[in-house]
């Protein structure tokens, strides 16, 4: 090889070596690259694998709104408990994975609630949810651990409504359960529910901002010993109402907060999970 060929072939490594520079995550001021994945070889002479065993991936950090102080840590349920005397069920299965709390029935048709151990009054409460289609929750306050409660709908099933203000386990909310002419839940069939409506064929305000299967974000806001509660789904106010007087059992005007699971099973669907994240609150201070 001549001189000059050498020349030519150190200039053409030099200018790939450049360009691989260049087009690194640390030269374009990107991220560090993600760490290796520990390698394993199962038997002499095999290649080695990832070694999955071996891996730490943390879950995502919690990230309440700006202004909102977190009340689940995104690792486990401390600061909740389950209700021992639910009326919708005793034994649900909610437990923390990946940064969320997912919740089902246990056993199929039960259900039941999380409730904070903290009582709270006047707050704006906000999450992001995910649910599975044909699956029934609710957002209590003022609740007791039967289950007596104001509630925020969260009734992603046929006939549904999502974030309509409503009485829950007894309590009337004005002249009746519903904060709407003809209030109150339509009843659900017990058959496997029709799929998700897309915005255009739902009445409803809430699920009208519904994104499906996805993450929505719901912000909740409750003011007034006779309590006023405002309701945004990702950021489009879809209700705001009050009650006639505090129906709350025995005029309480503080409790916890809650979670649910509906029972019965029309309003939840075999393997149907809710999922909840970066729950925050932040305390209205008059």
């Amino acid at each position: 090889m001549t001189i000059g060929s050498w020349t030519s072939l150190a200039g053409i490594l030099a200018v790939a070596g450049f360009t691989a520079v260049l087009a690194s995550p640390q030269s374009q001021g990107g991220p560090p690259a993600a760490p290796a994945t520990p390698q394993i070889q199962l038997a002499p002479g095999l290649r080695e694998v990832p070694d999955y065993r071996k891996l730490v991936v943390e879950p995502p950090a919690v990230k309440p709104p700006d202004g909102f102080t977190s009340i689940f840590n995104g690792k486990d349920l401390s600061g909740w408990h389950v209700s021992t005397t639910a009326r919708h069920g005793v034994q649900p299965d909610f437990h923390v994975a990946h940064g969320i709390i997912l919740g089902t029935q246990r056993p199929l048709g039960s259900g039941g609630l999380l409730l904070t151990d903290r009582k709270y009054r006047d707050f704006e409460l906000s999450m992001e949810v995910k649910p599975d289609w044909g699956c029934d929750s609710g957002i209590f306050f003022r609740t007791t651990e039967s289950g007596a409660a104001y509630q925020i709908t969260m009734d992603y099933l046929p006939g549904g409504s999502m974030g309509r203000f409503i009485g829950e386990g007894g309590i009337q909310f004005g002249a009746g359960r519903g904060a709407a002419p003809g209030g109150g839940r339509a009843a659900a069939a017990a058959a496997p529910p029709a799929p998700p409506p897309s915005a255009s064929q739902s009445n409803d305000a809430g699920m009208k901002v519904w994104k499906r299967d996805d993450w929505n974000a719901v912000r909740v806001r409750i003011e007034g010993e006779v309590p006023h509660a405002t309701v945004w789904i990702n950021d489009v106010q879809v209700s705001d109402a009050t009650d006639t007087e505090n129906h709350a059992l025995n005029g309480m005007v503080e409790g916890p907060i809650a979670i649910q699971i509906h029972g019965g099973g029309a309003r939840w669907q075999p393997g149907g999970f809710w999922r909840w994240r970066n729950i925050g609150i932040r305390e209205l201070r008059k």
